[in-house]
């Protein structure tokens, strides 16, 4: 196939997409200057023998005269792939205006001929295109069309195969979605038929599979009350990227997660004994303090040194070979590692810190690491990431001590960050099973970590940090099975941030947008900053496996612009808050509080009543499943330092927030603690003991917190 529009477009009407009736007519290279010419089958049609005819190129259109005016007359051939900016496009004309127009365009142009096609009625111009992203393969995009396209870049994505909802979901996303349901007096667009459009394109079955994908574009479908018509198409074969050979093809209907075997990482978390590889006996480096961390841990120990019997007190044996744990830590120079791992026969897991790898520029040396584990029969975690992180199994890559063991589990490409993650998560009160971090990702994947995780008792919610997600599709299926909350932040979706991951773990990251695909099709919910992963388990931690009775999202506090605020917050987050029950409001008044609506504005502070929120939920008698409480911290404390402990009436609040947690289990209430460094030291840590043992997460920011209750949507948990 040369790509040409009419060849297209007999591809896509044999497989249902409409396309308007034409005619082709070819020219050879004596009739571009005016010696012979042959008329094509119509657009669509099977490829015939074409039909000889003069050179008059009024003669030469005899074809078109059962067409329907108005009709358009496009050039096509070799360099005219943009035919609108080419100037290869006539509008409206009749049909004796054909010869004319085809014999300047000749004259101008020099085509391989001209598709001649009946004029489309007017309607909305959308545009319906297939990419293939290189982590998550084919990808469907839909939006706003024609002249609208790089202007307004009002597209939506979703992984293919999409399904029926996906479609409609796509379309309901777009800023011009008002225009199919009709817009001012115009009529509405016939959204079945897009839908169908779409799924003939994207969905099980569509063009998607059949396509060698370069780049397909149907632009501009135009959409209208009676259907759609496809009036220009494009189609760029790629070979080298059939669709069936690539490892990214399958996506809803190949083997899922339930269907292939899921590697048991328990010795992972929970070792028996742990090595440590490359700590020395004269000068202290990352061994020796990993050595300490265990050390401090508790764990079952054993140092791996060529000549030495114990480094820093630990006993030691002379090479991997002969330790016997189920872990083991490698921290020696990049060159010596796959030696090294080469050696741990009959060791479950091996992890190696070291760097200067992939992410280095040395491929070729990752890959002979990859092989000495495939040699040796172990699992390989990294490289280039700082292990693994478990209070249940006294696993640690973090100085200061195990936490309290949680629920949340943690996986991240970056080790300084899921270090930040879990010092500062804990100090918020987070409690984690497990955090597994994966560096470069050439052997253990975030994939698997995530299908195992997602069924390990002790973990009722995940957090990923991503920047290379390897093999997409199998991310995106683990994702969508994944029966916990998920969240995802993803580092390197700006050209900036993908030039820093292409040097931190030598991966290439897919646009923000096929992320936002990815989340959306998945149901995962999708951040943009370490504070909003943190806040975001925090809710998973609380709510997570809470049962919502009631519907919608209520924020209450004190009077003043932080209401305001607060409803901004949360329209951002694309968090709706709905209005007050107007029977409820003398009800309210009642108690003093004079509605105006959602924010609902109440006195709170050191002088009002600790448990006016409880008495307010129960006046309005509406089971709302958020109820985000929010305070000024400041003013507890600007007002309350003549009135003995300056704490207290602020601790009183978080306690009659817990009595009414206790007292609604199918509400899930949050705490927001506005201006909480104006509290003296101490008092925000007891709040959120407090909160944190009635199940009530706190957070700092109004915006926290609506991305909190945003992503609590997203999956499903309010």
């Amino acid at each position: 196939m040369s790509g040409y529009e009419h060849e297209v477009k007999a591809l896509i009407g044999a497989a249902g997409v409409p396309v308007p009736r034409g005619v082709v007519v070819s020219l050879s290279p004596a009739v571009r200057s005016g010696a012979d010419a042959d008329v094509g089958p119509p657009a669509g049609s099977p490829a015939g023998s074409p039909v000889g005819f003069a050179a008059d190129f009024g003669v030469g259109f005899a074809a078109a005269a059962g067409l329907a005016e108005p009709l358009v007359l496009k050039a096509f051939g070799p360099g005219l792939l943009h035919k609108s900016e080419a100037g290869a496009v006539r509008l409206g004309l009749r049909f004796d205006e054909l010869g004319p127009a085809a014999a300047e365009l000749a004259a101008r142009l020099r085509p391989a001929g001209f598709l001649v096609e009946e004029q489309a009625e007017p309607g909305v111009e959308l545009i319906v295109g297939l990419v293939r992203d290189p982590a998550f393969g084919p990808v469907l995009l839909a939006g706003l069309g024609g002249v609208w396209t790089e202007a307004l870049r009002d597209t939506a994505l979703r992984l293919c195969p999409i399904a029926e909802e996906d479609a409609r979901r796509m379309l309901a996303s777009l800023r011009g979605a008002d225009l199919l349901r009709g817009w001012r007096g115009g009529p509405p667009v016939d959204v079945d038929a897009v839908v169908k459009l779409l799924m003939t394109v994207g969905g099980p079955g569509g063009l998607w599979e059949r396509l060698e994908l370069g780049e397909f574009e149907l632009n501009p479908v135009i959409a209208g009350p009676s259907g759609v018509i496809a009036v220009d198409a494009r189609y760029v074969p790629d070979p080298e990227h059939p669709i069936r050979d690539s490892p990214a093809y399958a996506a809803g209907d190949s083997p899922g997660p339930a269907d292939e075997p899921v590697i048991d990482f328990l010795p992972l978390f929970e070792p028996g004994a742990v090595a440590v590889v490359g700590a020395s006996t004269s000068r202290p480096n990352f061994g020796n303090m990993f050595l300490g961390f265990y050390r401090a841990a508790g764990v079952p120990l054993v140092a791996v040194h060529p000549t030495a019997d114990e480094v820093s007190g630990v006993p030691a044996v002379p090479s991997l070979a002969a330790a016997e744990v189920d872990y083991a830590l490698v921290a020696v120079p990049a060159e010596r590692c796959a030696e090294v791992v080469r050696q741990a026969r009959g060791v479950p897991f091996v992890q190696v810190m070291s760097g200067g790898f992939g992410e280095a520029g040395r491929p070729e040396l990752e890959a002979e690491l990859v092989a000495a584990a495939r040699e040796a029969g172990t699992r390989l975690l990294g490289p280039n990431c700082m292990g693994v992180y478990c209070p249940r199994g006294r696993q640690t890559f973090v100085g200061g001590g195990l936490g309290p063991a949680g629920t949340v589990a943690l996986i991240s490409q970056s080790g300084g960050l899921a270090g930040e993650v879990i010092k500062v998560g804990e100090r918020r009160g987070l409690a984690f099973s497990r955090v597994a971090t994966v560096g470069n990702a050439a052997d253990v994947t975030p994939a698997e970590l995530l299908r195992w995780l997602a069924r390990d008792p002790e973990t009722r919610a995940v957090g990923l940090y991503l920047e290379d997600p390897r093999n997409g599709r199998e991310l995106y299926a683990a994702l969508r099975d994944a029966p916990v909350p998920v969240v995802l932040l993803v580092g390197g979706r700006s050209g900036q941030g993908r030039r820093a991951a292409a040097s931190h773990t030598g991966g290439l990251v897919s646009d923000l947008r096929i992320w936002e695909a990815v989340a959306g099709q998945s149901g995962a919910a999708l951040v943009t900053s370490q504070d909003d992963l943190i806040g975001v388990l925090a809710y998973f931690q609380a709510h997570g496996t809470r049962p919502a009775h009631g519907d919608g999202v209520l924020v209450v506090g004190p009077s003043g612009g932080a209401s305001v605020l607060a409803a901004d917050a949360f329209d951002r987050a694309g968090v709706r808050l709905g209005p007050l029950p107007d029977d409820r409001l003398d009800a309210l008044r009642e108690l003093g509080v004079v509605a105006t609506g959602n924010p609902l504005e109440i006195p709170v502070g050191p002088m009002g009543r600790a448990g006016l929120v409880a008495d307010v939920l129960d006046a309005l008698g509406v089971p709302y499943a958020d109820v985000v409480a929010h305070v000024n911290v400041q003013a507890f404390f600007a007002y309350a330092r003549a009135h003995g402990d300056p704490g207290e009436p602020l601790y009183a609040y978080t306690r009659a927030l817990a009595a009414a947690q206790a007292g609604r289990p199918g509400t899930r209430i949050s705490l927001v603690t506005r201006n909480g460094d104006c509290a003296p030291a101490g008092v925000e840590d007891e709040v959120g003991r407090i909160a944190a043992a009635a199940g009530i997460p706190v957070y700092r920011t109004m915006e926290a917190a609506a991305v909190a209750v945003a992503a609590g949507g997203c999956h499903g948990v309010a």
